[in-house]
């Protein structure tokens, strides 16, 4: 009885273990991704002249791509200390350093400061405007694809007598899942580098891999060439997998609700 009780407690802790940093993680994710959507959304409405989505859809690939990579800039610098809890409560392992996020926030700041917070900001921005830019660049270039084809597949068939070029919400779905996909196998090393300079110093056990110690990179491209010299090429890919099965399911159906409500809101709002 004791030993079947031990087990099921282990079982939960393996379970429990998938969702270390999730409270943070959540935490992050509102004021990013609202920050992210109205900035994108003012660039967009002052670069075409106007605040409605048809007109958005017409600016140049170019132009999506400078919005995004704002956009995910803005929000970055405003959700930031979430994202380093949520990174280092998920790479502490057991024994755990911190008990909770309280306990990480506290000991961040009493031993590093404010900055301490906001460790790894830097390469993070500098990882943020490609990925950012790439990934909104591209569900723009997908979504003009999409019409495109909409618009000759509909006025082509004989059923349809009132050919459209509007998107349904799978085919929104499919473009943000293309456009996450792209973005995170291009920008993944970056983000390797950033979760390296979060963890700087971060006390755990050997079984989790070497410690990274404090400074032990200069810079973004400094953390790329010694990864690269003593890792090799998939050092800068390493976890690559889980990533994307995470970032390109979430991205595609943060872009469709955005789709949606902004079409409602245009709707019956304006």
């Amino acid at each position: 009885m004791a030993n079947r009780h031990f087990l099921n407690f282990k079982s939960s802790c393996l379970w429990q273990g998938f969702w270390r940093g999730n409270v943070p993680a959540l935490l992050m994710v509102v004021p990013y991704t609202s920050i992210q959507f109205a900035v994108l959304h003012k660039v967009k409405s002052f670069a075409a002249g106007s605040s409605k989505a048809e007109n958005h859809a017409q600016l140049s690939p170019y132009l999506s791509y400078i919005s995004g990579a704002l956009a995910g800039c803005a929000a970055t610098v405003g959700s930031y200390p979430f994202d380093l809890l949520r990174t280092v409560l998920a790479s502490q392992g057991e024994p755990k350093v911190y008990p909770n996020m309280r306990s990480a926030f506290l000991s961040i700041v009493q031993t590093r400061g404010i900055k301490g917070l906001y460790a790894g900001l830097s390469p993070t921005l500098i990882e943020i405007i490609p990925y950012a830019g790439l990934q909104f660049g591209t569900y723009d270039t997908f979504k003009r694809w999409s019409m495109v084809y909409n618009k000759r597949y509909r006025s082509s068939s004989s059923s349809s007598t009132n050919p459209s070029d509007s998107l349904s919400s799978f085919q929104l779905f499919l473009c943000g899942l293309a456009s996450g996909t792209v973005s995170k196998l291009v920008c993944h090393p970056l983000d390797v580098v950033k979760k390296r300079f979060q963890v700087e110093g971060l006390q755990r056990h050997p079984k989790y891999g070497a410690r990274v110690e404090l400074n032990a990179y200069k810079n973004m491209f400094d953390g790329l060439g010694q990864i690269l010299r003593s890792e090799g090429w998939h050092g800068l890919y390493k976890g690559i997998v889980p990533s994307t099965i995470k970032a390109a399911p979430a991205g595609a159906v943060t872009f469709v609700a955005y789709e949606l409500a902004s079409d409602w809101f245009e709707a019956n709002l304006t």
